[in-house]
């Protein structure tokens, strides 16, 4: 009997999707969810190690007008399409004129179309200005009603929109 690797009996690692990303030779895009917040990594691979070149995080729009009132809605569908479009102005500041090639890479999270993981992939991709190309399929990003939080009680809306207008101001300094 073979004992599985210590990775993956804690189930952190899937390493068969790990070495076909790997073999892909693309930088990586890895989306991973909490129980409270959302982050995002850009990273690339040198001899089957991870450099991350940029990241963002959802506690990070706080800064950027998320009232505190509403922390704990950190991992919602506009906050995770909101981080998407954080680290795709971070992305563009890095490669330059270069436009950057990537694949998603979700983990052991569960690939779900229209769920948050596909949130910040939409983030990414508007966010990205035809500069980021991320193979994806257009029927698993979710609606804009829901990224927009058209779904969600107060004033959801109006707080987005903000949040969006000052990364979009912030990424052009």
């Amino acid at each position: 009997m073979k004992i599985p690797k210590k990775r993956r009996r804690q189930g952190k690692t899937d390493y068969k999707a790990r070495m076909s990303l790997l073999k892909g030779a693309k930088p990586r895009i890895v989306v991973r969810k909490t129980g409270r917040y959302v982050s995002a990594q850009y990273t690339k691979s040198n001899n089957a190690q991870d450099y991350v070149v940029c990241s963002a995080h959802s506690k990070e729009l706080l800064d950027y007008g998320w009232p505190e009132s509403m922390k704990g809605s950190l991992k919602s569908l506009p906050a995770c399409y909101l981080t998407g479009m954080l680290i795709a102005k971070r992305i563009i500041k890095n490669e330059g004129k270069n436009n950057a090639v990537a694949v998603l890479d979700i983990g052991l999270a569960r690939n779900t179309a229209k769920s948050r993981i596909y949130a910040v992939l939409k983030g990414i991709v508007e966010g990205g200005s035809e500069k980021i190309i991320v193979p994806h399929k257009k029927e698993s990003l979710p609606d804009d009603n829901r990224v927009r939080g058209a779904h969600l009680k107060g004033n959801i809306q109006e707080i987005f929109k903000s949040a969006r207008e000052k990364i979009e101001k912030s990424a052009d300094k």
